[in-house]
């Protein structure tokens, strides 16, 4: 199987539990406003038709996308794993050398990253840094405001 994408099992269960919605609720929602839209009458003219058929088309496209992310899936469960160094998975304990503050992060994959809940792209700078390093490692990540230091203070797999 070709390209396949790393996430983690909490983030793929996210993407089925959004799939799932899209699919069993608002996709027979949309048909259902689509189908009263037409009963008003001249098509062309009819604002709600037309709302609803592009809401159509978003959620559609939603549907592929998630399809797609399922499809190429690896699903990783960090809960199953061990080990010093940082990986995909891995929630690491970091201390901002400059601020001497601490910053926790999980490395998961593009599409569950978000940083305002401690998750990070593998892919990121600062995922790219860490990937291979052990407690005691320092990484210089280099960011818009220049460059910043890190300490890795802690490497974990827990399960989410």
């Amino acid at each position: 199987m070709q390209g396949q994408t790393p996430i983690t099992k909490s983030g793929y269960e996210a993407v089925e539990r959004e799939l799932s919605q899209l699919i069993k609720v608002d996709r027979e929602e949309i048909k259902k406003a689509i189908g009263e839209a037409r009963e008003l009458g001249d098509l062309k003219e009819n604002a709600e038709y037309h709302s609803a058929k592009e809401k159509q088309a978003l959620i559609e496209g939603r549907i592929s996308q998630l399809q797609g992310i399922i499809a190429s899936a690896k699903v990783v469960d960090p809960a199953q794993m061990s080990g010093d160094k940082v990986v995909f998975g891995a929630t690491v304990t970091l201390l901002d050398v400059d601020k001497d503050e601490t910053v926790t992060y999980q490395i998961v994959g593009d599409i569950e990253s978000d940083s305002s809940k401690g998750k990070i792209s593998f892919q990121s700078p600062l995922g790219k840094a860490l990937i291979g390093k052990e407690e005691g490692d320092s990484v210089v990540v280099k960011a818009p405001k220049g460059e910043i230091e890190y300490e890795v203070e802690s490497v974990e797999f827990k399960g989410n």
